[in-house]
C-alpha cells in the first residue's frame, strides 16, 4: 500500500467517524424538537455551538430550526465572538435571545465581591433567570466529555432539578440510546449532542464542513503577558501586572469565552486543516491551556454544574 493509497484510507476511516458522530448529534436534536415543549439551543458563537448549529441545520434544513438559540453574555465578550453570533443569527433567520449577566447585577441578583471579578461563574444566575423568564424545559449545550472531569460524568439528556441544579448520582440510565425525558414541574433537561465528540472531532468536522468561525480562533498577532503558565491577552479589562513584559504573539484561541478568564495559545495555524495537525500533537487539554478560571479549585466545574452552570 504507498503512501497515497494510505491517506485516502485515512480520510475514508475519518468520514465514516464523523458521519457517526454527525448522524448522532441530528438525531439527538430531532429527539430533543419531539420530546419537549419549550426548548432553546444555547449558542455563544463559538466553535462547539457553531458544530452544532450546523447539525441543526441538517436535521431540519436551512432556516427551519425549531427552537430559539439563547446566549447568556457577560458584557465581557470578545466583540469578535457576539459580532460573528449576531451575522450568523441573522443568516439562519433564527430567532435569537440575547440575556446579560449586567442586568442580573443591575435587578441585585448577581452581586461581585469587586469590579475586577470575572463574571463567568455568575452566568448560572442569568441563566436560571432566563429559564425561569421564558419556561425553557430543554437546553441543548455544547459541552464535550472530553474537555474535563466534571463533564465526564454528564448524561447526554442531563436532569435539572427545580432549582436548576445538577445531581451527579442522579442521572437516569441512557441504555440502546434510550432517553427518559420525564419532567416534574419546574424542572429541566440539559441536553448535550456532542458528549461524544472530542476537540480533534470537531475541527475535522470544522475542516470537511467548511464552517465559517470568529477570526479569533485562526492565528493573529496580540498582545500578551506571561502569567502562571498562560498567555494572558492584555486588554482593558485584563491589564499587564507591574514587572511584567508585554510581547506581541502569534496566537490563536482554542476556545472563546468571558475575556476576564481565557486565554490564547502560541500558534501559527491559519486554517482549521492546520489546527487539526495541531491538535493531534496537543497534550494539555482545552480547557487547561486556556482559562485561568479553572486553575483553582473553588471554581471548579463540578461544582459550577451543581449550581446551575452549562
Amino acid at each position: 500500500m504507498n503512501a497515497m493509497t494510505d491517506i485516502s484510507h485515512l480520510n475514508r476511516l475519518s468520514n465514516q467517524h464523523l458521519d457517526a458522530l454527525e448522524e448522532e448529534t441530528v438525531f439527538i436534536l430531532r429527539e430533543v424538537a419531539a420530546a419537549f415543549d419549550r426548548p432553546t439551543l444555547l449558542f455563544s458563537g463559538g466553535k462547539d455551538s457553531l458544530v452544532m448549529l450546523k447539525c441543526a441545520e441538517k436535521a431540519f434544513g436551512a432556516g427551519r430550526i425549531p427552537y430559539p438559540l439563547l446566549m447568556i453574555d457577560t458584557g465581557h465578550n470578545f466583540l469578535e465572538v457576539t459580532d460573528f453570533r449576531d451575522l450568523r443569527a441573522k443568516e439562519l433567520g433564527a430567532e435569537l435571545v440575547v440575556r446579560s449577566v449586567e442586568d442580573s447585577m443591575k435587578r441585585g441578583t448577581v452581586r461581585l465581591a469587586h469590579p475586577g471579578e470575572s463574571r463567568n461563574v455568575h452566568q448560572s444566575v442569568t441563566l436560571l433567570e432566563a429559564i425561569e423568564e421564558f419556561r425553557f424545559d430543554a437546553l441543548i449545550g455544547g459541552a464535550r466529555r472530553d474537555e474535563e472531569k466534571a463533564r465526564a460524568k454528564e448524561r447526554i439528556f442531563s436532569h435539572r432539578d427545580g432549582f436548576g441544579q445538577w445531581q451527579p448520582k442522579a442521572q437516569r440510565p441512557e441504555l440502546w440510546t434510550l432517553f427518559n425525558t420525564r419532567l416534574q414541574q419546574g424542572e429541566h433537561f440539559r441536553v448535550f449532542p456532542i458528549s461524544n465528540w472530542t476537540e480533534l472531532d470537531v475541527w475535522q468536522y470544522i475542516d470537511r464542513e467548511n464552517i465559517a468561525l470568529p477570526s479569533l480562533y485562526y492565528t493573529h498577532k496580540r498582545d500578551v503577558v506571561e502569567r502562571k503558565g498562560l498567555l494572558v491577552p492584555v486588554t482593558d479589562l485584563t491589564p499587564a501586572k507591574d514587572g511584567e513584559t508585554v510581547e506581541s504573539r502569534d496566537v490563536r484561541f482554542r476556545t472563546v469565552g468571558d475575556i476576564t478568564c481565557t486565554c490564547p495559545v502560541e500558534s501559527f495555524a491559519a486554517t482549521a486543516a492546520d489546527i487539526v495537525i495541531e491538535t493531534l500533537s496537543a497534550d494539555v487539554s482545552e480547557r487547561g491551556a486556556t482559562r485561568m478560571d479553572d486553575k483553582t479549585s473553588e471554581a471548579s466545574m463540578e461544582k459550577r454544574k451543581k449550581d446551575g452552570y452549562f
